[in-house]
């Protein structure tokens, strides 16, 4: 008997809305992550995506525990001379709420060109409104 090993072009991916109200941003990220990767469909191939979409709703809502307001910093690099800036997550996010859990995200998926895909996948809003009705997403509820 021979495995199932799906072929790029026969993976549909499904989609999904998730509210981001009061979830705490390492544990929503990881399940996202896996949700981007198809780890949680019995088709998981490592070497193909397999994942399905995610839309993010209330980025700005989301919360961490502890002190991590105080001590988490994202560093970002102009490629100029001195153009490096640090931000802490306080000031990361009244300015780009979005972007924080972008790149919490980002740093659980694989580091290439498969990864790059999958976090195309991700689309991360403010509010409760979204551009994306016509694929008809379903509601995903994180517990």
């Amino acid at each position: 008997m021979s495995s199932y090993m799906p072929k790029p072009g026969e993976v549909k991916g499904q989609w999904h809305v998730v509210d981001a109200t009061d979830q705490v941003l390492g544990r929503l990220a990881a399940k996202i992550s896996l949700i981007l990767q198809g780890k949680n469909k019995p088709t998981y191939t490592p070497h193909i995506d397999t994942g399905d979409f995610v839309i993010v709703l209330n980025a700005e809502k989301v919360k961490v525990t502890g002190k991590k307001a105080d001590v988490i910093q994202y560093d970002t690099y102009s490629r100029y001379p001195g153009g490096r800036h640090l931000y802490s997550y306080k000031t990361m996010s009244n300015l780009h709420p979005e972007r924080v859990l972008q790149l919490a995200v980002k740093r659980m998926l694989p580091k290439n060109k498969l990864g790059r895909t999958q976090l195309s996948k991700l689309k991360i809003y403010k509010g409760t409104e979204h551009p994306h009705s016509a694929q008809q997403p379903k509601e995903l509820t994180l517990a």
